[in-house]
């Protein structure tokens, strides 16, 4: 019981879907962590056992200092993070979008945790590789203050397509719902009630 506490979890798992909540900004708080929760709300209504990674509490090196080139040994959060992908199901992955791409602290997560052996593994010098996480699904949630038009149509809506993309899509994983909340910066009192309530509702349909 105290380790389900630990992560976020009900105390007792019964047959509701087991999902991850993985928070992809190194802030403390903000809209980022209410979406989060409203979703876990939701999730855990409907009997889900939600557990939670903060990526702004955990002690790691997000630096893939020698590529996959030399092993740079996992720290202890990393090789639990590794743990709890596995006892997942379902990931609900909530970060901002910065600079038209994923924060430095979750792309280093990536880096450092999407690892040959444990998220992909080649097939010698083949150019397909085996995508050990499959089986596994995924919500994004993600906010920006571009336009959600503007980032799509003039951009290219870089950070969506890496993350379904490449991201989870090499590793077997798929995504079935990717929920924009934008713009951030203008957005009324009135609009972020109503974003925290889709987003309950998506928890809901997990």
């Amino acid at each position: 019981m105290a380790e389900a506490a630990k992560h976020g979890a009900t105390p007792l798992e019964g047959d509701g879907k087991r999902i991850l909540m993985i928070f992809g900004t190194p802030k403390a708080e903000g809209l980022c962590h209410a979406l989060g929760e409203a979703y876990a709300l939701g999730a855990r209504r409907e009997g889900h056992v939600v557990r939670q990674l903060k990526l702004g509490e955990l002690h790691f090196d997000p630096v893939l200092r020698g590529g996959y080139d030399h092993n740079q040994n996992l720290e202890a959060d990393l090789l639990e993070a590794q743990r709890q992908i596995h006892w997942a199901e379902h990931l609900v992955i909530v970060y901002p979008v910065w600079w038209g791409g994923l924060p430095a602290l979750l792309q280093g997560f990536f880096d450092r945790v999407f690892m040959p052996g444990f998220a992909f593994k080649y097939r010698g010098r083949s150019p397909h590789w085996e995508k050990l996480l499959s089986g596994r699904t995924a919500d994004l949630l993600v906010t920006l203050d571009t336009p959600r038009w503007y980032f799509r149509w003039l951009y290219g809506a870089p950070a969506h397509r890496q993350m379904v993309r490449v991201v989870l899509g090499s590793c077997g994983i798929k995504t079935q719902r990717l929920t924009s909340f934008s713009p951030v910066r203008t957005s009324s009192e009135t609009q972020r009630q109503n974003w925290l309530r889709k987003a309950e509702a998506l928890g809901s349909r997990a």
